[in-house]
């Protein structure tokens, strides 16, 4: 198609000649071809649209190629066309502007406006406003550029809240109408996320010790019997690289109804399938479920009591595009815990693939830098302290590491000695509540205080039944004792902390007095270093951050 360019001139008024003209003309004709040609061009114009001239301003378009054809008046009609035109174009390709007004937008205050302009794996550019959640409710807005992703803003998150960055943050997709949530994965844009989410979704803030754990232990997350080997025969581990399929028996709900029916899975690249005849592989028994590509698991919170679901393992499959509703959603449910983790970790591996673990070796590749300074990572707080001598009139730093060292474990000893002589000379009662060994550890973010035993079991399903993962808090049962609670291969167990006193002074012991401690703090480090009566060590602190 031949590209060519009109020159549009618009009079703002009609000449006169003062004196009359040398050849009589007809100005009646001469506005009807006038207008006879206006028409016929602009109708030619507007046909070629991929290849149409954009106008100025003053509703001239540009002549800078040759083979122009002379200038002829048109009617401010047909240029208010084109110039609406132009403007609706150029206006529809603009991005998405932040709204730094999130309370006064309609409806149900967006954070952005136009959340349906950014439509995910197409790029954007300029800053939009997230608001992010705590545990405890508080919310905090940032203001990121529409390619952080979750990880960069888990990390932004750290800085803003003087945490302790141990790569184990998650940013949560929380649907509490749905009663759904899941995990980001750390390469996720998180304003690609935001926008397919409800008005009513918000992001969590919280810990996930086994985001990756299943690098790590790989044996515990996939149990023999569920995993589908690629040689049946010599039942061989097939290679690292591939990722054999998973297979056994799930509830589902049925569409439109309450009930669930158990039937055979397969989990494969391709897709989730059930078996439509018992344990039959052939692809004319096969039912495609849901597909991978185009949807993201989830954990059900709220299973037995919103869905009836048989267990208390629930899980979920949500498509991308869908708008939320409770139809769209395909429930499932396993046997246990270690079937449920199975599956949504082979879900997230299908899904993803090499990313994950690339998501997995960043951390540790940081790590691996940072280990060629000769001082360990520490937080903000501990790295500003210096060492200091108060002997003399005045302080000194003291420089010398040894003399700090000594310093300090005299120090401590001169503490402990002061904190026995309190208790000796009778200035606190040793069972009072006033007393330092029943309060210190107030302030520790492993002390979750006077909280259920189904609230701990909930904060530690959130942070990720990983081997290790504790939390104390206070007995409902006996008010001056603690309890341990404390995960072990998927399984939550409960340790009761007892109150001891022996020769005027208050113990704290976790085995009926065999071993004694002061406080809780130096329970909770002893038991870090030691298993004791323990099925492992203390590893992961449940803890929560007010951002």
């Amino acid at each position: 198609m031949n590209t060519f360019q009109v020159k549009l001139t618009v009079p703002r008024y009609l000449p006169f000649c003062l004196s009359p003209p040398e050849d009589d003309v007809d100005l009646e004709a001469l506005v009807n071809d006038m207008n006879s040609s206006l028409e016929s061009l602009y109708s030619t114009c507007s046909g070629q649209q991929t290849e149409s001239t954009p106008l100025l301003h003053n509703g001239q378009a540009s002549s800078s190629h040759h083979g122009l054809r002379r200038s002829q008046p048109m009617h401010i009609l047909a240029v208010r066309r084109l110039q609406e035109a132009e403007q609706q174009l150029r206006t529809s390709s603009l991005p998405a502007i932040p709204n730094p007004f999130p309370e006064l937008c309609s409806p149900a205050s967006s954070p952005v406006l136009s959340p349906g302009s950014l439509p995910p794996g197409e790029p954007s550019t300029g800053n939009y406003i997230v608001k992010i959640f705590s545990e405890d409710g508080l919310g905090k807005v940032v203001e990121i550029p529409a390619d952080m992703t979750a990880r960069d803003l888990c990390q932004l998150l750290v800085y803003k809240s003087h945490c302790v960055d141990d790569n184990s943050w998650a940013l949560v997709e929380h649907h509490p109408l749905l009663g759904l949530e899941r995990c980001l994965e750390d390469h996720e844009l998180v304003v690609h996320v935001q926008a397919s989410m409800n008005s009513d979704s918000r992001f969590l803030f919280r810990k996930n010790y086994a985001k990756y754990e299943f690098f790590r232990n790989p044996l515990t997350f996939f149990p023999e019997q569920m995993v589908a080997w690629c040689q049946e025969t010599s039942r061989t581990i097939p290679p690292s690289h591939s990722c054999p399929e998973i297979q056994g028996h799930l509830y589902v709900k049925e569409v439109g109804r309450k009930s669930w029916k158990k039937v055979y899975m397969f989990l494969r690249r391709s897709g989730l399938y059930c078996s439509t005849k018992g344990t039959s592989k052939e692809p004319r028994h096969l039912q495609l479920l849901a597909d991978l590509e185009d949807s993201n698991i989830f954990t059900v919170i709220t299973g037995k009591k919103q869905h009836g679901a048989p267990t208390d393992y629930e899980f979920c499959i949500k498509p991308n595009k869908g708008r939320g509703e409770m139809k769209e959603l395909r429930m499932l449910c396993a046997e246990d815990e270690q079937g449920r983790t199975c599956w949504m970790t082979a879900f997230r591996l299908f899904k993803y693939g090499i990313v994950l673990y690339q998501n997995y070796k960043i951390p540790q590749q940081r790590k691996t830098l940072l280990s060629h300074f000769s001082a360990p990572v520490r937080s903000v707080s501990e790295n500003s302290l210096v060492a200091m001598d108060f002997s003399g009139r005045i302080g000194r730093v003291i420089d010398n590491p040894v003399e700090a060292q000594s310093a300090a474990m005299e120090e401590g000893h001169a503490w402990r000695k002061r904190s026995q002589r309190m208790n000796i000379l009778g200035s606190h009662s040793p069972l009072h509540h006033s007393s330092l060994s029943s309060v210190i550890h107030i302030a520790q973010l492993w002390f979750h205080g006077r909280i259920t035993r189904e609230e701990s079991h909930r904060i530690i399903h959130q942070q990720g039944q990983v081997d290790g993962l504790f939390l104390l808090r206070v007995s409902q049962s006996n008010p001056k004792a603690f309890v341990l609670t404390l995960c072990h291969h998927q399984k939550i167990k409960h340790f009761q902390i007892l109150p001891c006193e022996e020769d005027g002074q208050v113990f704290f012991s976790l085995d009926d007095g065999s071993t004694k401690f002061t406080d809780l703090i130096q329970l909770v480090e002893f038991y870090q270093l030691n298993r004791g009566v323990l099925p492992c060590k203390l590893k992961h602190p449940c803890t929560v951050v007010a951002l």
